[in-house]
């Protein structure tokens, strides 16, 4: 998840006067050496070939293997999957390590394209694996206990079954996806090197959008009219990037038949559209009880009249302002971890020592933090932007989490592991919580309770109200969009629309917060991957009660949870703990937990 960070300082510069610590960096060497590493050649060279010889094995052919042949096809794409992911991944975090730097934008851009050609001859795969007859198809996992445990993948890509184009259109589309990866890396290298000025001090993205959450109004106030002003001036590029990514998609799924914009979204998340909709109603219907309700407390607590957009994030009058420097945050995390289960520190413990992680704050690299699974024979990378704050902690806690659940369903193989996004967010959001109850648990006084309460609840609200309010920022876009070219003004009206109805009655908004839809990524990147925040947040508040509640042999099943990676659905997944997601009181449930720690808030008012 990208969270909001800090101005481009050394790594081992100080904050507030106090250190950071030894920040850690990425190691990249368990992927490759170098550019120039024999082993990335040696690879690529493997992987042309490779593509060539899968192709000429099985295209056209795919309606006469038996089990046992089909199996060995699988286990060949599985293959061809691993060693291109590898490349990829290698590419793309050094990319994002310094986004700025034209030779390694080149070298992504490059790998891409080579892979995108050595892949271009399997688009049959799917194709004819999707033109065979479901009965045919029944019958050879019936005959092979292996081939049987690709079904869920099998399912997966049958699913595109009725959107299918014809072998030619498909290739081609195959084709063309490296001209939508342009525009996507249009939007960070613009990101990137956008220059703000607040206060005399020049500042990238990060710390501007940082200085949002300084104890200072007015230091707030400057860098929201500074992020409006440089918005603004480069809006046109903005809404380009839009209109395009959005015509491309509404093409693409009009000739395909999606029946709406989110269709093939649902359909790679493995989700019914009725579900992602019981979500969506279930938080809009809650937002007078959850953001109105806890703005208004923030409003009297910051002593306003009005709330403006720069207070959304403003840290409370009685906020502990110290620094957490980064062998106090790998305490916290770690302590929580192993307070769970051991199995979860062990697992998390090689992040930390073995550059697993790249922590700092540095000029080009890209803004927020991830979680990157590279590839089920390495291991994941957490990137992160660590300055210090009790929330840098939790996101700390959050992409470790992450971390875990690919090391986990790393056992699937390549074609298995891979979850869903509306469950990728479980383990993540399970490891902030297990970290925000001990340090809950460790407050020593009400303030002190009262501020992390706060702090969480603040968080619970921008993964799930706003981003839900992002999600119907989407569906609206794409719905203009579709019927003609949107104007920057016609998409900054999408934006405040949705905008005043979650934050609600304690706000007002300055002139230039239209704009702020512009640096949002996931808009270019993942459309609609916005609501399985919102998913993740409340399918791990009603798994955490369950936990709270006792339940027997809850860290077997959670593990057993994590093991499965893709391979099962949501409600197998869940069943073993007594939830289902397609219940719409589930997600009232998860709800209620964010409205419990609100009314704690009110009490401790009274």
């Amino acid at each position: 998840m990208f969270q909001l960070s800090f101005p481009v300082r050394d790594a081992h510069a100080d904050t507030g006067g106090e250190p950071l610590g030894n920040l850690p960096e990425w190691n990249l060497d368990d992927l490759y050496t170098g550019e120039d590493a024999p082993e990335l050649k040696r690879d690529l060279d493997w992987l042309e070939q490779a593509c060539a010889s899968f192709a000429a094995d099985y295209e056209g052919k795919l309606d006469t293997l038996d089990a046992a042949a089909l199996l060995d096809c699988v286990l060949r794409n599985e293959k061809i999957n691993q060693v291109a992911g590898r490349i990829m991944s290698y590419a793309g975090l050094r990319y994002y390590q310094l986004t700025t730097d034209a030779g390694r934008a080149k070298f992504m851009s490059d790998a891409q394209e080579k892979i995108t050609n050595y892949t271009t001859p399997l688009v049959f795969f799917t194709l004819e694996l999707n033109r065979l007859d479901d009965s045919h198809m029944e019958g050879l996992l019936s005959e092979n206990a292996d081939l049987a445990r690709y079904k869920p993948v099998f399912d997966r890509i049958r699913a595109m079954k009725k959107y299918q184009l014809s072998d030619e259109l498909e290739k081609f589309m195959h084709d063309l996806g490296v001209v939508g990866d342009a525009w996507e890396r249009l939007f960070d290298e613009t990101i990137a090197g956008l220059e703000f000025e607040v206060n005399g001090d020049a500042l990238n993205i990060e710390g501007t959008l940082n200085l949002l959450t300084d104890p200072d109004r007015t230091t707030r106030e400057a860098a929201s009219r500074e992020l409006a002003a440089v918005f603004g001036k480069n809006i046109k590029t903005f809404a380009r990037v839009h209109n395009t990514q959005a015509k491309e998609k509404e093409i693409i799924d009009r000739w395909r038949g999606m029946e709406t914009a989110q269709t093939g979204r649902h359909l790679s998340n493995h989700v019914e559209p009725e579900v992602v909709e019981a979500l969506r109603n279930a938080v809009v219907n809650a937002y007078p009880k959850l953001s109105h309700r806890y703005y208004e407390l923030k409003r009297k607590w910051l002593g306003l009249d009005k709330m403006q957009v720069w207070d959304r994030n403003a840290p409370l009058p009685m906020e502990d302002t110290r620094v957490v420097d980064w062998a106090q945050a790998e305490t916290m995390v770690m302590d929580a971890y192993n307070a769970f289960d051991p199995r979860m520190g062990e697992i998390a413990e090689p992040f930390f020592s073995k550059g697993w992680i790249d922590a700092a704050v540095k000029p080009g690299k890209a803004p927020g933090a991830f979680a990157h699974p590279t590839v089920t024979d390495v291991h994941p990378y957490v990137m992160l932007n660590y300055l210090g704050k009790p929330r840098d902690v939790m996101t700390l806690a959050h992409e470790l989490g992450h971390g875990v659940h690919q090391v986990l369903a790393a056992g699937q193989g390549e074609m298995l592991s891979s979850t869903p996004l509306t469950l990728a967010e479980t383990a993540s959001v399970f490891g902030e919580m297990l970290t925000f109850r001990t340090m809950l648990d460790n407050a020593k006084t009400t303030s002190e309770r009262k501020v992390l309460l706060a702090g969480k609840v603040e968080d619970m609200i921008n993964t799930v109200v706003r981003q839900i309010a992002f999600y119907d920022f989407e569906c609206k876009l794409h719905a203009a969009r579709a019927q003609g070219e949107l104007t920057p003004e016609n998409i900054n009206d999408i934006w405040m629309s949705v905008q005043g109805e979650s934050l609600g009655p304690a706000f007002e908004f300055m002139d230039g917060y239209e704009t702020f839809w512009a640096y949002i990524p996931h808009f270019v990147h993942s459309p609609f991957y916005v609501y399985a925040y919102a998913f993740g947040d409340g399918l791990v508040n009603a798994l955490y009660a369950v936990y709270a509640e006792g339940d027997a042999g809850f860290e077997d099943k959670y593990f057993d949870m994590l093991k499965a990676g893709g391979s099962k659905h949501h409600k197998d997944l869940l069943a073993p703990f007594g939830l289902d997601a397609s219940d719409p009181k589930f997600w009232d449930k998860g709800l209620s937990m964010i409205s419990g720690f609100i009314d704690e808030l009110e009490a401790m008012e009274e």
